[in-house]
């Protein structure tokens, strides 16, 4: 099963859950052509969503949660995917993205479920798949592309998680050859 919009920029997506959110950061338009936005139109954030939490259901062993999405959630959603963005970026704060349901299964063992309907449930699904990232240790290595002109998420698979780009051969060689440049002109002033 692909995760729709990472693919898209073909990339290997975080692992477990954590891809979920990933592929949420992943909807925006970037690359070159420019790809669409995922989340613009209803029909096409739809489809986007059927594949995530299909892909979501798959990585995780849970039940896919049927969300319903009308054009109100769409910026919610929108909003929400910039918040996290701004929050992996280091440029915004985290704010209260939803809630969720803490409930004993039969075995005993206390379960988070995403509670919501729409983009609150959407929210909620993040909001499960961020905890259990820190908890497992991974959500530090869910990055945002340094290049402004980018801004595609990324999961840093490097040993020592000091990955900046998500494609050094694509960002960062053109980055680097901009400061280098910009050193040399400055240099010669």
């Amino acid at each position: 099963m692909a995760w729709p919009a990472s693919a898209r920029y073909r990339m290997d997506v975080a692992p477990a859950g954590l891809g979920f959110v990933h592929d949420l950061l992943n909807t925006i338009p970037a690359g070159r052509p420019r790809t669409r936005d995922l989340l613009a139109e209803v029909e096409d954030a739809r489809p986007w969503l059927d594949e995530a939490l299909a892909s979501w259901a798959t990585e995780t062993g849970r039940q896919r949660p049927e969300v319903t999405l009308a054009d109100r959630d769409l910026d919610q959603i929108r909003t929400l995917r910039d918040e996290l963005k701004g929050l992996l970026a280091g440029t915004e704060s985290a704010h209260e993205l939803s809630s969720a349901t803490l409930r004993l299964d039969a075995s005993g063992q206390v379960v988070i479920e995403p509670r919501g309907s729409g983009a609150r449930l959407v929210s909620s699904l993040v909001l499960i798949e961020m905890l259990t990232a820190q908890q497992a240790d991974t959500w530090r290595r869910l990055k945002v592309c340094r290049n402004p002109r980018c801004q595609v998420a990324f999961y840093d698979r490097s040993r020592n998680n000091s990955g900046v780009w998500h494609a050094t051969k694509i960002c960062g060689n053109l980055e680097n050859l901009r400061a280098h440049r910009a050193r040399i002109k400055a240099a010669e002033r």
